[in-house]
């Protein structure tokens, strides 16, 4: 133990002079959100409040920086990643505050969804098997996202140290490109949609556009399942957290926990990637069981998931 916090925190022979990869993409995302916000100043809700939020994390990543500077260490290495991935919490719902300027678009997805596979997954998935257990599994997979991201960053900085920052670049870099495309598309999921039009609509086929009701409305269904399971409380507890309509598509649940698997087998280590498995797999059906996502979504989010992290580890292998 007194060896390890003897190499936390002990002075690096060549520090980083400069900023992370993975802080240069944050501030790149932060100078294009921050220059959609002034070009659609007049129809932001907000917009004062989202300037100033930029300029603060600007701020906390350059004091970050000049802490490192002064006592450059893994510890202090540690810490500038940690506050990028607890950020993350307050870079979700900004999108939300974007897109909703946009015409909502869940009609074109609600309508693509019943023509490959002829029903609405969403809709049909949770009432075919309702059971209870079944449900608990479910909201288990979808509330293992953030564990497991904590997981595989944790065992990187521990096991893989080299390779640390490669990791947290990835996972970062995935975050902030499902965030652009968020905010292009804006895409609420059928939790959101199904409750503005009606399950009645949904069922008989009906996929109305709803415009910029978004902008004004929050609702959303409850998830399937029993009021009273455990796991079932963990997921209501977050969706009344932090949960907006926005974020559908791709499914970064399913994307980002793709990348995590991939990176847990980068690793060589076969123990972390089959605890993560099974978690992975639930969360791929649950995005869909809990009506978070249309089918198309998941699809989606395994397919850019695969692809994002083998653009971005060649990426910075590169760099």
């Amino acid at each position: 133990m007194i060896k390890f916090l003897i190499n936390l925190f002990s002075i690096e022979k060549k520090p980083r002079k400069g900023l992370f990869a993975f802080e240069w993409v944050m501030l790149a995302y932060l100078v294009f959100t921050l220059l959609l916000i002034i070009l659609t100043y007049t129809k932001a809700t907000n917009p004062d409040d989202m300037i100033w939020g930029r300029v603060r994390v600007a701020a906390i990543t350059l004091a970050l920086w000049g802490v490192y500077r002064m006592l450059p260490c893994r510890f202090t290495r540690f810490v500038r990643i940690v506050v990028q991935l607890a950020l993350l919490g307050w870079w979700y719902p900004d999108t939300y505050e974007i897109n909703r300027m946009f015409p909502n678009l869940d009609h074109v997805f609600a309508s693509l969804e019943q023509s490959v596979f002829g029903c609405q997954p969403a809709l049909l998935f949770s009432q075919y098997v309702p059971w209870h257990f079944f449900s608990e599994m479910m909201d288990m997979g979808y509330a293992s996202y953030y564990p497991m991201i904590v997981l595989v960053t944790l065992f990187y900085f521990f096991r893989r140290p080299k390779e640390f920052e490669r990791a947290a670049f990835v996972i970062l870099t995935s975050f902030f490109i499902y965030y652009v495309i968020f905010v292009l598309v804006p895409v609420t999921g059928p939790t959101f949609y199904y409750k503005a039009v009606g399950i009645e609509n949904i069922a008989n086929g009906v996929f109305p556009a709803v415009g910029d009701y978004f902008n004004t409305h929050t609702d959303c269904l409850p998830s399937p399942g029993k009021a009273d399971g455990f796991f079932y409380g963990l997921v209501e507890s977050a969706k009344e957290a932090g949960e907006r309509p926005t974020a559908a598509f791709p499914s970064s649940h399913v994307g980002i926990t793709t990348v995590l698997v991939l990176l847990a087998w980068h690793t060589r280590n076969r123990r972390l990637f089959f605890i993560l498995l099974p978690f992975y797999a639930l969360m791929c059906f649950a995005t869909v069981y809990i009506q978070a996502h249309y089918a198309i979504d998941s699809i989606a989010g395994l397919l850019s998931g695969t692809l994002l992290y083998a653009m971005l580890m060649r990426c910075y292998k590169v760099r």
